[in-house]
């Protein structure tokens, strides 16, 4: 069984679209790290939320932990980053309106942390990795980020924009895998499943 630990519909809809078929399990957590390192950062907020996940299973659903089958539980965090600085979710539309200004016609890092917890024959084995993603923004005029902001889109969104919609128009281009950025790095998450015994080949 898999447990998406994540209430992210984008991230849903990957999983979706990798023929897995899941159940969503979140559970309230801070959200804090010492990292400073953007890949080490997203890697360990990936991990509280499956560990925090993976103790609400037990407490609250032991039949998952004593099924036959294995239990894998995916966890992810996504963050934006440009020059050091982290650009998460916009607060309010001026905190969006700062972000795209600071993005556009520039480049920056999109960093996506996953942790895999497979629990199988009574044994539990954590794997935690990151995908790093270059984006380019267009110039973009005053009016072309409000007219954006006035969306709605970007106010979910870390970054303040989602690649995988009216942004798009935007993206000037990407070096790396555009999955990450939308918020799961499909093909390695792939691979890692295999590296972790979880698929079976």
């Amino acid at each position: 069984m898999i447990i998406l630990a994540s209430a992210s519909p984008r991230r849903k809809e990957l999983l979706s679209k990798m023929g897995l078929t899941f159940e969503i399990i979140t559970a309230d957590l801070d959200e804090r790290t010492d990292e400073q390192d953007p890949g080490l950062m997203v890697q360990a907020l990936s991990k509280l939320k499956a560990e925090a996940v993976f103790k609400s299973i037990k407490e609250s659903r032991p039949e998952l932990i004593g099924a036959k089958e294995p239990l894998l539980i995916i966890a992810a965090d996504t963050l934006v980053f440009q020059n050091g600085r982290v650009l998460g979710k916009p607060k309010s539309e001026a905190d969006a309106y700062d972000m795209l200004f600071r993005l556009q016609g520039k480049d920056h890092e999109v960093c996506t942390g996953v942790t895999l917890i497979l629990f199988e024959n009574g044994e539990t084995k954590i794997k935690s990795f990151h995908e790093e993603t270059k984006v380019t923004f267009c110039p973009m005029s005053d009016a072309e980020i409000k007219s954006y902001i006035a969306s709605g889109e970007p106010m979910d969104k870390a970054g303040a924009y989602g690649i995988q919609g009216l942004s798009a128009k935007y993206i000037e281009k990407i070096d790396g895998d555009y999955f990450n950025v939308v918020g799961l790095p499909v093909s390695r998450l792939y691979r890692e499943m295999k590296k972790i015994g979880f698929i079976k080949e």
